[in-house]
């Protein structure tokens, strides 16, 4: 997967942080990868906000040691502890800029204002967030600077504070004005080096998902968003996570149960095989296509569903198609309809409650719902 982030409103390691979760990386996920530094003392929430009439998601990273200066030893000591390398080679380029900026000893840094236990859940949960999702491309805009000046524990700097200049000049990172006060932060600007961002347009890719994250400002004049753009290499397969279980005590009622339970946990696609098991008894096969990021949340619905002792797993290829929503008014009933390159299908729960609602077949319905103009675009 390709993502393209639009800093125009600036970067922090919470807003990208709040866009990943925006996109879709499953939060508990995201939450175990930072466990696992053996950090104790925090709490890493999503809450949806508003930003210049744009709704986002804004990472809330919580510590109960909320000193904000440590060694940068210190810090890398937990980040270490997890599988989280861009964590890591964030944490030791901004010790590394710091260090030149004082002209110490990396080793011995000592970091001021970004030395917080946050900055272990921003980075870790960033690399683990990426990862998640299958991230495999990180691509970047301009990166809008701010300006003015900073309070720091050593004195009143400029802005872009000297870390963060220095980071985004070892990248050759583009980069624009956007008003005053601090837009990007020194762990914004060290994950962005740490991913290895190419810095230009947009890619070219099928787009599939947009996602928005919040700073904690809400200025006036501008939305203070991270925008993220997810999507796959134009031509390419996306790559999906196969489950599959065999089942041969488990009710109808239950297996229909099973299958929406999967879809409403993100699965692309969950559907049953009638198959005849051992001793010639009646059985389903139960299969689950499914993104990476989402197959462990499904495959422990399945078992605890079927009472089934295991999942088998596999990995295809999958070739997904452009498609958008869109949602239609039928006398006075809202139908949402899906459209792909070759035609266009309004969604059966719609369709049914208009029905119902109307007293209209569903067949005419769904006939109204393809020659109505449409009332909204979904993204």
């Amino acid at each position: 997967m390709i993502i393209w982030l639009n800093p125009f409103s600036g970067i922090s390691g919470d807003m990208l942080l709040g866009a990943l979760l925006d996109l879709g990386a499953p939060l508990d996920g995201v939450r175990a990868a930072v466990a696992s530094t053996g950090l104790t003392g925090w709490t890493l929430d999503a809450e949806r906000v508003t930003r210049a009439g744009v709704s986002a998601t804004r990472a809330v990273v919580t510590v109960d040691d909320d000193a904000t200066e440590r060694h940068a030893t210190e810090l890398l000591a937990h980040v270490e502890r997890a599988d989280a390398e861009l964590a890591a080679r964030a944490v030791r380029m901004i010790a590394d800029v710091e260090a030149g900026i004082h002209g110490s000893d990396p080793a011995e840094v000592h970091l001021h204002e970004i030395g917080g236990l946050d900055t272990v859940v921003d980075t870790v949960g960033v690399a683990a967030a990426l990862r998640l999702l299958g991230v495999t491309e990180v691509h970047c805009g301009p990166v809008a600077l701010g300006s003015g000046t900073v309070a720091t524990r050593h004195g009143v700097l400029p802005v872009p504070a000297p870390a963060t200049a220095a980071l985004l000049a070892a990248a050759g990172a583009p980069v624009t004005g956007a008003g005053t006060g601090e837009t990007v932060t020194p762990t914004g600007a060290a994950l962005l080096v740490a991913a290895d961002a190419r810095f230009g347009p947009v890619p070219a890719m099928t787009l599939q998902r947009v996602g928005y994250g919040a700073g904690g400002r809400d200025p006036a004049d501008r939305a203070n968003v991270l925008q993220a753009l997810l999507g796959a290499p134009v031509g390419a397969s996306a790559a999906m996570t196969v489950l599959e279980t065999n089942v041969d005590d488990v009710t109808g009622e239950v297996l229909g149960h099973l299958v929406g339970r999967l879809l409403d946990a993100g699965a692309a696609d969950a559907w049953l095989t009638p198959i005849v098991m051992k001793k010639g008894r009646p059985a389903h096969t139960v299969h689950v296509l499914v993104a990476p990021e989402h197959a462990p949340d499904c495959e422990r619905i399945v078992l605890e569903e079927t009472g089934s002792l295991g999942v088998r797993r596999g990995t295809v290829n999958r070739m997904a198609l452009p498609r958008r929503t869109s949602t239609v008014d039928v006398d006075g009933q809202p139908v949402r309809v899906k459209h792909g390159p070759w035609g266009a299908k309004p969604e059966h729960d719609d369709v049914a409650a208009a029905a119902a609602a109307l007293g209209l077949p569903l067949r005419e319905v769904a006939r109204r719902a393809l020659v109505t103009p449409l009332i909204s675009e979904d993204r």
